[in-house]
């Protein structure tokens, strides 16, 4: 409250501190293990729960359906054989790259202002990832057989296509899902132990100290610990630019106008970070809120969090506006035809809705009043993730809607499907956030610890 008055009577500080107030290491252990432990949880905690499983329900529903039908149950036909299962494939991936940023890059470049906000980064990467990782699956017609992907010798009488997308995607989801897997839980080890040390039932001693893997936190654990996380962050980082680089290479390699295009991999890249970090703030902000934590995820968090998406967010705008130039440039005139069409095609109207979410409502954010103003840069982070769904959607669609042939151009139809397997997913996201939240930290509990060491050595 205190923070929110400053910043409306224009007395805030010139930068907002990392940690506000002050701390000592049993309060920060107690607070934080305090969730877990005796289940401290805001009232509404259960029922927001329930109303994500509800989705959760219409999820399994829509998978069961999609895969006792067939693909043709949801709108994908001749010429649009790509639709909102690539969408959201494509924006579950972005989603999980401000993870990887906030816990890896950031860990290397030393930046204390990610240690109260990567753990959840870290988990929401997780869960991000193996949403992603569905939709490949569901859209290959036969889901059942989808070990085809798989690298399998000749004993079972066939091999993957190497020239198809969906094993390039197969490799880029394994690979990232299992250093992020990796990395994130390297880094709960030593709040387990400060779990299993504090859990007063013996199922919790049990349950912590076998995750714990034996952590005792002695001088020879922690150097091992910091040269083994260094590492994994300095494997992990390449992979903010090399997964979505993947991913965009499936549009890259195709000749389909639209698609065909050398500016994808970093616009692709940029565009996952900005959707990345909406989802971080969409998720941070409730969280400080709900669990009274301001002084731990403060306004530096938020405002930092802010910056990051104006440079992304200028990159993507940089990526609209050469993919408009390069099509004009080329003087193809299927390129030319397919840019003009969606300004003032059937799909206009979203092309239209795209780029005010990604392009206008981005522009607030240069003003510091707006990035420290907790709803409205909450509202903001929702818009840009509805406006980068969009983004990716309007790619998909309108160049195979648009082909060589006159003759072969139509639209999709969207369905219930396309909208219960997105919003299932959505909700079965939020809905393992809300189950994380419950059994484990969701801030790091030593490494802010550290930060109040780093303070009072400095007072």
């Amino acid at each position: 409250m205190a923070e929110a008055v400053a910043v409306r009577a224009g007395k805030a500080q010139p930068q907002a501190p990392v940690l506000r107030g002050s701390h000592d290491f049993p309060e920060i252990s107690g607070r934080i293990s305090a969730i877990v432990l005796q289940g401290k949880l805001p009232r509404f905690f259960w029922a927001a729960f329930f109303v994500c499983f509800a989705f959760v329900l219409l999820f399994l529903y829509s998978i069961t359906y999609l895969i006792s039908v067939g693909v043709g149950a949801y709108g994908v036909n001749i010429p649009v054989v790509w639709g909102t299962m690539i969408s959201s494939f494509v924006w579950w991936i972005g989603i999980g790259h401000a993870g990887t940023l906030i816990s890896a890059v950031l860990l290397l470049l030393r930046q204390p202002w990610r240690a109260s906000i990567n753990r959840f980064a870290e988990a929401m990467t997780l869960f991000a990832v193996a949403m992603a990782g569905l939709y490949p699956i569901l859209h290959l017609g036969r889901p059942w057989f989808f070990y085809w992907l798989l690298p399998l010798p000749n004993t079972h009488m066939h091999w993957p296509q190497w020239r198809s997308p969906l094993v390039w995607d197969f490799a880029a989801i394994s690979a990232y899902a299992s250093v992020s897997l990796l990395f994130w839980y390297m880094g709960l080890l030593p709040d387990l132990g400060v779990l299993r040390d504090r859990a007063r039932s013996r199922a919790g001693q049990l349950f912590y100290g076998i995750l714990a893997l034996g952590w005792r936190g002695s001088a020879y654990h922690w150097a091992r610990y910091r040269t083994v996380y260094f590492l994994m962050a300095a494997l992990a980082a390449p992979l903010v630019v090399s997964v979505h680089s993947i991913v965009a290479l499936d549009f890259t390699y195709a000749i389909t106008p639209g698609y065909h295009s050398t500016i994808f991999p970093p616009y692709f890249v940029a565009g996952a970070l900005l959707s990345g970090f909406a989802m971080v703030l969409t998720i941070a902000i409730p969280l400080r809120w709900a669990f009274a934590v301001e002084d731990l995820i403060t306004l530096r968090h938020m405002e930092n969090a802010a910056k990051l998406m104006i440079a992304a967010g200028m990159i993507v705008i940089y990526g609209y506006a050469s993919e408009a130039f390069f099509a004009w440039y080329s003087g193809q005139p299927y390129e030319r035809a397919m840019m003009a069409q969606r300004a003032v095609g059937p799909y206009a109207p979203l092309f239209w809705i795209m780029l005010f979410c990604n392009c206008i409502v981005l522009q607030l954010l240069w003003l510091r009043r707006v990035r420290l103003n907790m709803p409205v840069l909450f509202s903001i982070a929702l818009v840009i993730n509805i406006g980068m769904w969009l983004e990716r959607y309007v790619i998909v669609v309108t160049g195979p809607s648009r082909d060589y042939l006159p003759s072969s151009w139509g639209e999709q139809s969207l369905t219930w499907l396309d909208f219960g397997i997105l919003f299932g997913s959505i909700g079965t996201f939020f809905a393992l956030v809300f189950l994380f939240i419950r059994i484990l930290p969701a801030i790091t509990i030593f490494e802010v610890e550290e930060l109040v060491e780093e303070k009072s050595g400095a007072a």
